[in-house]
């Protein structure tokens, strides 16, 4: 049997690895990245050398939560801030899956269908969503959102714990 994926792992690989090459490019911390197909599957994920052991959970809630709800992981927060009952009731509907914060970005295709999901995590969420936004770019796709925040190279994580 044939079956055909939204997404084919060259294309999921082009932006794994620009999501990598951007991130040491601009001198970010060590960055997991997870690509999923429109149905959820995960087609490719690498991890910098020193991330931490949730860095992949925290990509996949990202990717998958943006997929479910049809929207960027940004948008979500933007849209649900207001509403933590609600943000719980998701999580648990998306066994855990679902994290609220920038960084999980939809990949759309020339017709403007969605055929994916990038979910980064690492650094500050804005510069995780980033770097997926244009590890989309250069594979030659469209993401959603289509630009980056404003105020991204701003964001930090504190070097304190």
């Amino acid at each position: 049997m044939k079956l055909a994926s939204s997404l084919t792992l060259s294309t999921a690989e082009t932006i794994v690895d620009a999501v990598l090459d951007i991130g040491r490019r601009e001198q970010m911390k060590p960055l997991t990245v997870v690509v999923l197909d429109s149905g959820g599957r995960m087609v490719c994920m690498k991890m910098s050398d020193g991330c931490g052991l949730l860095r992949f959970d925290i990509a996949l809630g990202k990717a998958y939560g943006a997929l479910g709800m049809g929207f960027s992981s940004r948008t979500i927060r933007d849209y649900l801030s207001a509403r933590p009952t609600f943000q719980t009731a998701i999580s648990a509907a998306a066994d855990g899956r679902f994290i609220p914060v920038p960084g999980g970005v939809l990949i759309e295709d020339d017709a403007g269908m969605v055929i994916g999901a990038v979910g980064v995590s690492g650094d500050a969420s804005d510069r995780d969503e980033y770097c997926a936004i244009h590890a989309i770019r250069a594979a030659g796709l469209t993401s959603d959102p289509a630009e980056e925040s404003p105020d991204w190279r701003a964001a930090s994580l504190s070097d304190k714990h």
